[in-house]
């Protein structure tokens, strides 16, 4: 992506109602997120490469669950971000799309008594299904501090508007909620924030240290996801049958050579048992989920364009993600994990994973790679990807490729392919 002439930034009118992941926030979310910075259209995926001042910065101390399964408002950016490879009676390939993301306008200012209007947190959600021959996607827009967006970590719920991803039981609260209720959506009150010291390393629904955060013991265990848009909608229930992975050094995801970094962590063991609406009809389905777990305030550097990410359930039972960062200064940083059957990650730093495109489609004016190659030496990992519709474009306020891939080669299975950056030609 070449470097084009910045546009002027948007009023604050703009900014102040809606707003700007991985592949908006990480994408950007720049033009409401960093003063001064350009729009998306002439900065493209740089943005999250934009210097941080004031907000926090990433370090290497344990994750404590359920407590970071909540918002990290101090924090520029984050998400919680699901997808799920699913089949029909007929076998067909199918994919679900479910993520939410939170943005801070500005620094934390810990001495501030800020009114619910005043909170500067926004909120943006996306949901989309892919099937063979169709990729229908929509989006919401929230504010924060006024309930109508937020997640609360256990029970676990996210939500904006009835779009939620939630547990059973989860308080998912009105639209407007109730005078005194103290608010969870990243505005630094949050109802059921945790009681474990700092440096706990516990995974259980009640910062437990006695508990494993394997299948029955955490707060991500047993999920519903649900959404509707103008032309589909979906409920599907969500069970883990493997343990948290944390992506990277112990959940310290590295982004670029200089050292910018992300917290990162991943449920990749759900199954996921539901229903589509789709303009045909009701669909019943079956299928494997991925949910990942990120935040950060600066997790690119400058010269870093785009990316391209995959998660991937092996028939062996083996998991992978990798991720290939573009830079127009130097060769793509990459970075991967290999998961095993029991849950165990082997993280894997720059160069260890090679993400090379076989063939490319013209998508909304761009080309785009739907077919890859991902090699993966150290665990045997030479396979063939090929995306299930070339076409799953996410042509909303901020646009960018994400959908379902079939796997082939020194291994079999499914999985989903995300890719920013590339520039309209």
């Amino acid at each position: 992506m070449r470097p084009r002439r910045p546009a002027p930034p948007p009023p604050a009118s703009f900014c102040s109602k809606y707003a700007s992941r991985r592949s908006v926030l990480a994408h950007g979310l720049a033009f409401c997120t960093v003063p001064g910075a350009a729009p998306l259209a002439a900065q493209g995926f740089a943005g999250l490469g934009t210097e941080a001042s004031g907000y926090a910065a990433p370090d290497r101390s344990p994750l404590v669950f359920p407590r970071d399964h909540g918002a990290h408002p101090a924090f520029r950016i984050e998400w919680w971000y699901l997808t799920a490879n699913l089949t029909d009676a007929a076998g067909r390939d199918l994919g679900l799309q479910w993520t939410l993301f939170r943005s801070a306008l500005r620094p934390p200012d810990p001495g501030a008594a800020e009114a619910s209007w005043q909170v500067p947190q926004i909120w943006l959600a996306h949901a989309a299904v892919t099937t063979p021959e169709r990729h229908l996607a929509a989006e919401r827009f929230a504010r924060g501090g006024v309930g109508q967006a937020g997640v609360r970590p256990a029970p676990f719920a996210a939500w904006l508007d009835e779009w939620r991803l939630a547990a059973p039981g989860a308080d998912l609260p009105p639209r407007a909620p109730t005078p005194g209720t103290p608010l969870a959506d990243g505005s630094g009150r949050a109802a059921t924030a945790s009681s474990a010291p700092p440096g706990a390393t516990s995974t259980g629904a009640a910062d437990d240290p006695g508990t494993t955060g394997t299948s029955g013991g955490d707060a991500l265990d047993r999920l519903t996801v649900a959404a509707s848009a103008e032309d589909f909608a979906y409920d599907v229930a969500l069970t883990a049958e493997g343990p948290l992975v944390l992506q990277g050094e112990a959940g310290y995801s590295v982004k670029s050579p200089e050292g910018q970094a992300s917290r990162y962590y991943s449920q990749p063991f759900y199954r996921a048992e539901g229903v589509l609406r789709l303009p045909e009809g009701d669909i019943a389905v079956t299928g494997r989920a991925w949910l990942d777990r990120e935040w950060s305030s600066q997790p690119l550097a400058d010269t870093q364009d785009g990316w391209d990410w995959i998660s991937l359930h092996l028939d062996t039972g083996e998991k992978l993600m990798g991720f290939r960062l573009r830079d127009r200064a130097r060769a793509p940083f990459t970075s991967a994990t290999h998961i095993a059957p029991d849950g165990t990650p082997t993280p894997y730093s720059d160069g260890a994973l090679t993400l090379t495109p076989l063939r490319t489609a013209r998508v909304a004016g761009r080309d785009v790679p739907v077919r890859w190659r991902a090699e993966l030496p150290a665990q045997g990992i030479d396979v063939t990807l090929s995306a299930v519709n070339p076409q799953a474009w996410m042509g909303l306020a901020f646009a960018y490729w994400e959908g379902p891939v079939r796997i082939e080669g020194s291994h079999a299975g499914r999985g989903y392919l995300e890719m920013t950056g590339y520039a309209v030609e």
